[in-house]
């Protein structure tokens, strides 16, 4: 018999390994079950025990603070229990809320989630391929699982807008014309191709099941489903993306007016760099000017390599200057992504133990030339000093504090916060001397921006902004709507347009993920200028840098306040 926890962090590992039970990829991806063959159970009954999980976790902390107050005394106790606590209260909202069975978007979903795992586990050896072969044999009743849970979602009314359908059936259109599956088992041993070529064909097929129904059963049942999803659901949503109650009070429209006050300052800065690439040139006609004219990279192996050396450079930059890194945090990989991904770059974070490492992936769209001027930043955004130095350090630090803190209870508005803090970083360090690289990290810098107008606007459909000009200009004082929400996002993003029809997609489909970026890293560069007045003349940015990726994650109920005491 096990015994009993005693420490919050007890109690949040024990989770993680439950949880790791009933969602085996989450074992795969933090490396700790590297021979793991099976699948999660989508279902509803699938969602039920995860539910049920969350409740017992949530009791069993309770239990364990009220036999020892003196916990809340010790700074990591106290982090983790927060931490555990705000995380399992948001969960149990999402799911009384029955937003499992409308779990339908191009980017976070069962069916992005179960393809997304076999890219993360190892394929050396033919012992290797024998694990993939086998957990390959079970994705048709994994999809089986989930599509039971959108039947009964539309059963219970619980739907998502055509528009999101309509998006996953074109997705699922891209895997299927490989397809994937198919392509994925070829790179197989020739010991196993017939049991690799067996489970693929009938994944591809599962694959296909699962569209034909979105498109022929599902989609006409989402008819008349808005895409706005309004002000109670998105405040559960938004919690889950940022680990606080903006829902509460007035926290929404106080995101809503921030925002708008963000873009406004950040045109006056494009204005002025716009400028300097091209005179005379509004921030529009210079970014278009750039995509065809400025240096761009071709080939799509050759901009991989572009993206490796670029990090690899930074990371010998920044070590010992502003940051104290460790051997294993120093190993990142740069890797295209496959075909059907939602078209924003990503990254996945490297095993606990580093026998993987982090990963950051560019979609490319069918492109094969890539203009630098845009890619820059954000490559400082998915790998250094973005989400690899954050994460690679969390996993290094995992066993100070917990696995739960380190990865499994990480928050969106953290983890995109410090990404988003570490272009700015970068900025500050004077790393975009080149007019047309700063350029597009002030188009990143925008592009956060009006998510936070847009996405609060459409979801709660707020006015438009009495100053609002070009294409708001008509449309001041009334409701924002996807139209005009994706006309405005043309006019104040350099991205080529299918970039942001995909966008538009991800931020209706996902409420509340797209704000987490901006109020991220608010928190993050708050909490460090409070720290650095609290220190004065003392204050350390590498130590103060390092302490701070290395307390795990926090949502932004306290992430400024921890923040501004290190």
């Amino acid at each position: 018999m096990t015994a009993p926890a005693t420490t919050p962090r007890q109690v949040a590992d024990r989770y993680v390994e439950a949880a790791t039970d009933l969602d085996p990829t989450l074992g795969t991806a933090l490396g700790t079950r590297p021979r793991e063959d099976r699948l999660p159970d989508p279902s509803p009954a699938g969602l039920e025990a995860e539910a049920q999980l969350a409740r017992e976790t949530l009791a069993e902390l309770d239990r364990v603070l009220a036999a020892d107050p003196s916990l809340d005394d010790d700074p990591v106790e106290r982090r983790c229990a927060r931490l555990l606590r705000e995380r399992l209260e948001a969960e149990i909202a999402g799911s009384e809320a029955g937003e499992g069975f409308r779990s339908l978007n191009n980017l976070f979903t069962p069916i992005h989630s179960i393809r997304q795992v076999f890219s993360m586990m190892p394929a050396a050896t033919e012992d290797d391929w024998a694990v993939l072969a086998r957990r390959l044999a079970r994705v048709p009743e994994a999809y089986r699982g989930y599509r039971e849970t959108l039947a009964e979602g539309a059963r219970r009314g619980l739907l998502v807008a055509p528009r999101q359908v309509r998006t996953v059936v074109a997705q699922l259109d891209q895997w299927l014309a490989g397809p994937y599956f198919a392509g994925f088992a070829a790179a197989g041993p020739d010991a196993l191709r017939a049991e690799l070529d067996s489970a693929a064909r009938a994944a591809d097929a599962a694959v296909a099941e699962i569209r034909d129904h979105l498109r022929d059963e599902y989609l006409p049942l989402a008819q008349g489903t808005p895409d706005a999803v309004g002000r109670e659901r998105y405040a559960v949503a938004a919690r889950r993306w940022t680990g606080s109650d903006l829902g509460a009070g007035r926290g929404l429209e106080e995101a809503y007016a921030w925002g708008w006050s963000e873009h406004r300052r950040i045109v006056a800065e494009q204005r002025t760099e716009a400028g300097r690439v091209l005179p005379g040139a509004t921030p529009m006609e210079a970014m278009r000017w750039l995509a065809a004219n400025g240096p761009a990279v071709e080939g799509v192996e050759a901009v991989r390599e572009r993206l490796q050396q670029m990090m690899d450079d930074a990371i010998a930059a920044l070590d010992g200057t502003h940051f104290d890194l460790a051997e294993p945090v120093k190993r990142v990989e740069a890797m295209i992504a496959p075909p059907g991904s939602a078209a924003a770059p990503y990254y996945t974070r490297p095993a606990q133990d580093f026998s993987r490492p982090g990963r950051t992936w560019l979609p490319t769209l069918g492109r094969t030339r890539f203009p630098l001027w845009d890619l820059v930043s954000i490559w400082y955004h998915e790998g250094v000093p973005g989400h690899h130095l954050q994460l690679a350090q969390w996993a290094l630090v995992s066993g100070e504090l917990s696995t739960y803190q380190t990865s499994v209870g990480s928050v969106g508005a953290n983890v995109e916060g410090w990404a988003l803090y570490a272009e700015r970083l970068m900025d500050e360090l004077g790393y975009f001397p080149d007019p047309g690289e700063r350029l597009g990290f002030l188009d990143a810098q925008q592009l956060r921006s009006v998510r936070v107008v847009i996405d609060i606007g459409m979801h709660l459909e707020l006015p438009v902004p009495d100053d609002g000009e070009g294409v708001l200009t008509e449309h001041r004082g009334r409701p924002w709507t996807p139209e005009l929400a994706r006309a405005f996002l043309g006019e104040h993003s350099g991205a080529d347009p299918a970039f942001l029809d995909s966008e538009l997609v991800r931020y209706l489909g996902m409420p509340g993920q797209a704000i987490s970026y901006k109020l991220g890293e608010r928190a993050w560069r708050q909490g460090r200028e409070a720290a650095r007045r609290a220190r004065g003349a003392d204050f350390d940015l590498k130590a103060w840098h390092m302490a701070a990726l290395s307390q795990g994650s926090l949502g932004l109920d306290d992430l400024e306040a921890e923040l501004a005491q290190l």
